[in-house]
C-alpha cells in the first residue's frame, strides 16, 4: 500500500506542473513589414536597330569602272565609294554647254534687233507688226537659253552621280557589284549598305496593359518617373553592356496579333558591341513608388486558382492567414498591393510547424536567433 501511494504521488507531480494536455507555443521567424523607396523596373526581350541606315543605288546608267571602300570599313558622308564610267556624261555637259553659247549668241542678235525695232517704232519707220515679231524673237531667244541652261544643270548632275557617293557616315557592308558590271538608273538592287551604329537603337515589346498602368499610376502619383527613363542592357551572353540608355518614344500603335507596343531606346555603342539585329534583354525603368510594401517570396503561399496568402502574427500572439494581392516580383520578394500595411509581423519560417489560431513565439528575421 505505501509503495502504491509512493507512486501515485509521483505520477501526479508533473501532471500537476504543466496543466494536462498544454504545449509551449511554437518559435517562428517573423519579417516586420515596412513601407520603403522601391524602382520599379521591366525584363523586356529588344533587338538592335541601326541608327540610320542607308541603301546604296545608282543614279545614272553605265559601267562601274572603280570600288573605292573596304568592305565593313567605317566610311565618311560624301566619301566616293563607286566611280561609273563617265564619258558619255562628259560628252553630254560638252553638247549642253555648246547649246547655252548657241542661245546666248542668238539673244544678243534678237535683242538688238528688238531695240532698234523699238527706235524705229517711234520714229514710224517700221509697222507695228514688224516690232511685235522682233520682240516675240527676242523673248524666245530668252526662253531658249533657259532650256539650254536647264539642259546643261541636268547634264552636269548626271555628270556628278557618276560620282557615287556616301550618303551617311558608317559602317558599310557587303558590295553587291564589282568593276564591270552595268548598273541602271535607280535600280531596285541596292550596291551596297550604310548602317550608322554609334548611337544605335533597340527596340524592345512591351504590352500594351502594362503601358496603360504606368501611365495610370503616374497621373495617380504612385509612381514618380523621369522625362527619360534609363534602360540597361544585358547581352546574348549573360553579361552586362558597359553603357545606360535611354527611352526615346513608345510607338503609337498597338501589334493586333500580339498586344504589345514597340519602345525604342537609345544607346551609346563607341566600341559597336552593339549590331543591328543583335538580340538583348532590356531592363527598362518603369519609375519609384515610395510607399511600397514587400514581403520575402518564401513566405507567400498559392492556392489552385493562384490566389496568393501568408501567415501573419496578431498582436496577441497568435497565427492568422492573411489573403493578399502581389502584383510583381522585386528581387526576391513580392510587391503586395492589398492584404499588408507597415507593421504587419509576417511568418517566413516555421511554417510546417503551426496553423493558423495557434499561438507562437517570434523571433526577427535577420537577428541572432532568427538567421
Amino acid at each position: 500500500m505505501a509503495l502504491l501511494s509512493a507512486c501515485g504521488k509521483s505520477s501526479d507531480a508533473p501532471a500537476g506542473a504543466g496543466g494536462a494536455g498544454s504545449a509551449p507555443p511554437q518559435e517562428v521567424t517573423v519579417v516586420t513589414l515596412k513601407e520603403q523607396a522601391v524602382d520599379l523596373s521591366a525584363e523586356l526581350p529588344g533587338r538592335a536597330v541601326a541608327y540610320r541606315k542607308a541603301e546604296v543605288r545608282p543614279q545614272v546608267t553605265g559601267i562601274i569602272e572603280k570600288r573605292l571602300f573596304t568592305e565593313g570599313a567605317y566610311v565618311e558622308a560624301g566619301q566616293q565609294l563607286y566611280q561609273i564610267d563617265a564619258a558619255r556624261y562628259e560628252a553630254a555637259v560638252a553638247n549642253a554647254k555648246a547649246q547655252v553659247t548657241r542661245a546666248k549668241a542668238n539673244l544678243s542678235t534678237t535683242e538688238a534687233r528688238q531695240k532698234r525695232y523699238e527706235n524705229l517704232l517711234s520714229e514710224k519707220a517700221v509697222s507695228q507688226q514688224d516690232y511685235d515679231d522682233a520682240l516675240f524673237s527676242y523673248e524666245s531667244a530668252q526662253a531658249d537659253l533657259a532650256v539650254a541652261e536647264a539642259a546643261l544643270r541636268t547634264a552636269e548632275i548626271d555628270l556628278r552621280y557618276t560620282e557615287v557617293n556616301a550618303p551617311i557616315s558608317g559602317r558599310i557592308g557587303i558590295s553587291s557589284v564589282t568593276e564591270g558590271a552595268l548598273v541602271s538608273a535607280q535600280q531596285a538592287a541596292v550596291l551596297t549598305t550604310i548602317n550608322q551604329l554609334d548611337p544605335i537603337y533597340v527596340d524592345v515589346s512591351q504590352s500594351a496593359g502594362r503601358i496603360l498602368q504606368i501611365r495610370r499610376d503616374v497621373q495617380n502619383g504612385v509612381i514618380s518617373r523621369d522625362e527619360t527613363p534609363k534602360v540597361q542592357l544585358v547581352m546574348e551572353d549573360g553579361t552586362e553592356y558597359p553603357h545606360q540608355g535611354e527611352m526615346q518614344f513608345s510607338d503609337v500603335s498597338v501589334n493586333e496579333s500580339t498586344g504589345t507596343v514597340v519602345v525604342r531606346a537609345l544607346f551609346p555603342n563607341p566600341d559597336s558591341m552593339l549590331m543591328p539585329g543583335m538580340f538583348v534583354r532590356a531592363h527598362l525603368a518603369e519609375g519609384e513608388r515610395s510607399n511600397a510594401v514587400l514581403v520575402p517570396q518564401r513566405a507567400v503561399r498559392r492556392d489552385r486558382e493562384g490566389n496568393a496568402s501568408v501567415m501573419t502574427v496578431n498582436a496577441e500572439g497568435v497565427v492568422e492567414p492573411r489573403p493578399i494581392e502581389a502584383s510583381r516580383s522585386v528581387g526576391s520578394d513580392w510587391l503586395v498591393e492589398s492584404g499588408l500595411s507597415a507593421g504587419d509581423k509576417v511568418i517566413v519560417a516555421g511554417l510546417q510547424k503551426i496553423r493558423p489560431g495557434a499561438p507562437v513565439t517570434t523571433v526577427e528575421a535577420g537577428s541572432a536567433q532568427g538567421e
